[in-house]
């Protein structure tokens, strides 16, 4: 078979020349002057000459080069005789086209000659299925879900769900899942396992004062997880014999902890200036972390809010609270024991008093009575008696002899509480005659620990404070009732009170290497009270008994005719804190300078109690705490407030000097 040839000549005219087949085609031959006008204009310029269409025939188009220069021709790649139905749709060639007809499927021999004529010279084809590449035609084989542009019609979801659609909703099903069991099941099964917890169960160890035993996942229950089981009892430092049981432990084994508030269920760092004690730093909660399986303070010369260093404290306050039972930690110290200065301590207050917020403390802190009489009112005098209340104070660096003994402004919620505004104001409760019980905001500390700026040797102060107080702030140091167990360690300070508290306190030297620069070794500190009026605290030093106070040390005192105060019967929370004031005593600014910054190491800290007195919670019944701080609660939350009547609150009516 001989071949159509078509030839596209360089001034545009179109000549198709074929010669008779050897299957008996015959030849046909075209000429335009102009073959695109013809296609724009419908064909209608086009001039038929000859149309025998063999049945089997095929053409290849060559199409000479314009230029002289480059005579050589280019084979396109055959197509088929009869191409492919066209589209309805409008397009280029739309207009030289008819519907498909399977007897005549072309209406212009002329301009499918012309139409070849193209898609030789461009290389394309008007159906993408028969699209050529390098390879040739694409045929269907080629094609994929993705490139095959007609739907699908396998199955009734494929136009509205994709695979990737049903692979969102499964994920979000199993998220849905997952939250429904955290937050619904996984509580409700814990429950039914372990029990309602109270504070009469001793495996539950207590609330914290929202109601709440933290049992989530993780390491947050009142027992450490990292507290040695050989640690879970401990023989009573008072008696020698008790077998106390662990309710309250944190190893701070945990590196990168932070207390910032909401950072920790039990503890919380303040962001406050201790001006009560004039302190020097800003306690900012960045100073406290834990590293090395420690709980460590930094007191560093960075200036803070105004202020030229920066300290931290952190509480349990009004989350975990405990009444009676033994306190216990072990401790590095900071900086050097012969540098003075430095006001590290652990210690403990009553829960309706909040350290730092003044307000909280204004006529509560540290009044420990229980008592109706002149103890309870401001100055601890009523019409200028007993005299010796108006010169029986401490002379103080002034020297002034006839300083009063107090200026505590009288205790608020005191046992003369009567009128309208006790019943609205108190936080209770009565006592059977009808007469409110005191309230109270006592405290005990574990140690605060100083350097002698004499002897450079250094020491710890253990103590209660307590309200009202005795002449001169002279406890009854008898040995009956005070009991020394190391005298050439331990002695009574030099420091027994002042115009705002009276301190029952003893100094005990310490292990000397037990600090950040010595050798750093730990050592152990700790107290154990019981509650009441006939209660008393021993403390310990270096894990041995230093000194114990019986409640005679502070009983009913004549001269300044006061009763008995009692030992803390208020639910007590936790306390530990670095920082440095005059109030302590003096600074060695030049030697601390030089060390800055310091670090305090806390270990642990553990609380154990009698099996028999499990006492755990901030809200006890017989000394409740929490609806008289929600009803108050700016007060606890504003550390700017320095007095109760700044903050706006009302003081009940004193029976004695008050109509009732």
């Amino acid at each position: 078979m001989h071949p159509s040839r078509l030839r596209v000549v360089e001034e545009g005219d179109l000549e198709a020349v074929t010669s008779d087949s050897s299957d008996g085609s015959s030849s046909f031959e075209t000429s335009a002057s102009n073959p695109l006008n013809d296609i724009r204009s419908g064909g209608n310029n086009m001039r038929q000459r000859a149309w025998p269409i063999p049945p089997t025939s095929h053409m290849r188009a060559v199409v000479s080069s314009r230029h002289q220069s480059a005579p050589t021709s280019h084979v396109v790649n055959s197509v088929p005789r009869r191409p492919p139905p066209l589209s309805n749709s409008d397009s280029f060639y739309s207009h030289m086209t008819t519907k498909f007809d399977d007897r005549n499927p072309f209406t212009s021999p002329h301009a499918i000659a012309i139409q070849e004529a193209l898609f030789a010279k461009f290389h394309v084809l008007s159906d993408p299925a028969h699209f050529v590449d390098e390879k040739g035609i694409m045929g269907e084989a080629q094609t994929d879900d993705l490139h095959d542009p007609s739907p699908s019609d396998t199955s009734p979801w494929r136009d509205n769900l994709s695979w990737r659609g049903a692979c969102d909703l499964a994920l979000g099903y199993l998220i849905i899942v997952a939250l429904i069991s955290l937050f619904m099941v996984y509580p409700v099964v814990t429950y039914s396992r372990d029990g309602k917890h109270t504070p009469s169960n001793p495996s539950a160890l207590g609330l914290n004062a929202s109601g709440q035993v933290p049992t989530m996942a993780g390491n947050w229950g009142l027992i450490d997880q990292d507290t040695p089981q050989s640690a879970h009892t401990i023989t009573s430092p008072h008696d020698g014999v008790t077998q106390l049981q662990l309710v309250f432990s944190d190893e701070f084994n945990e590196d990168g902890r932070t207390f910032y508030p909401g950072d920790d269920p039990y503890w919380e760092a303040v962001d406050l200036h201790y001006w009560a004690t004039n302190n020097l730093e800003w306690y900012d909660p960045a100073a406290i972390t834990t590293s090395g399986g420690a709980l460590r303070i930094t007191l560093s010369a960075t200036p803070t809010r105004g202020l030229d260093y920066q300290g931290g404290m952190m509480q349990t306050w009004n989350k975990f609270c405990f009444t009676g039972g033994y306190i216990e930690t072990s401790v590095v110290l900071p900086g050097l024991s012969s540098v003075y200065g430095l006001w590290p301590a652990v210690w403990a207050m009553g829960n309706l008093g909040r350290g730092g917020y003044g307000a909280t403390l204004d006529g509560m802190w540290p009044y420990t009575y229980d008592t109706c009489d002149l103890g309870t009112l401001p100055n601890q005098t009523f019409n200028g008696q007993p005299a010796e209340a108006l010169t029986g104070g401490d002379p103080g660096k002034g020297g002034d002899p006839n300083r009063p003994l107090s200026y505590l402004p009288g205790q608020r919620l005191s046992a003369c509480s009567c009128g309208s505004v006790a019943e609205s104001e108190h936080p209770g409760p009565k006592k059977s005659d009808g007469t409110w019980t005191a309230r109270n905001v006592p405290e005990i500390d574990v140690f605060e620990a100083q350097t002698n700026s004499k002897s450079l040797i250094g020491q710890v102060s253990q103590s209660a404070q307590f309200a009202p107080f005795d002449m001169y702030y002279n406890f009854n140091n008898a040995s009956d009732v005070v009991i020394n167990y190391n005298p050439q360690l331990t002695a009574q300070n030099t420091f027994a009170g002042s115009t705002y508290q009276e301190a029952t306190s003893l100094v005990t030297t310490t292990d000397q290497n037990c600090y950040e620069l010595g050798t750093g070794c730990y050592s152990t500190y700790g107290f154990q009270y019981q509650p009441g009026a006939d209660g008393w605290i021993t403390w310990v030093s270096d894990s041995v008994p230093s000194w114990t106070l019986l409640s005679g040390a502070i009983g009913p005192n004549a001269a300044s005719q006061i009763g008995q105060r009692v030992i803390s019967e208020e639910p007590m929370y936790l306390i530990t804190n670095l920082g440095l004031s005059h109030n302590f005593g003096a600074i060695d600014f030049n030697y601390l300078d030089a060390m800055f910054p310091v670090h305090m190491a806390v270990d642990y800290i553990r609380v154990y109690q009698d099996p028999k007195a499990i006492n755990i919670g901030c809200d006890p019944e017989a000394f409740p705490t929490v609806d008289y701080i929600n009803k108050h609660l700016y007060a606890y939350t504003n550390a700017n407030l320095t007095t109760w009547v700044q903050y706006g609150g009302i003081k009940p009516a004193n029976s004695l000097v008050d109509t009732c």
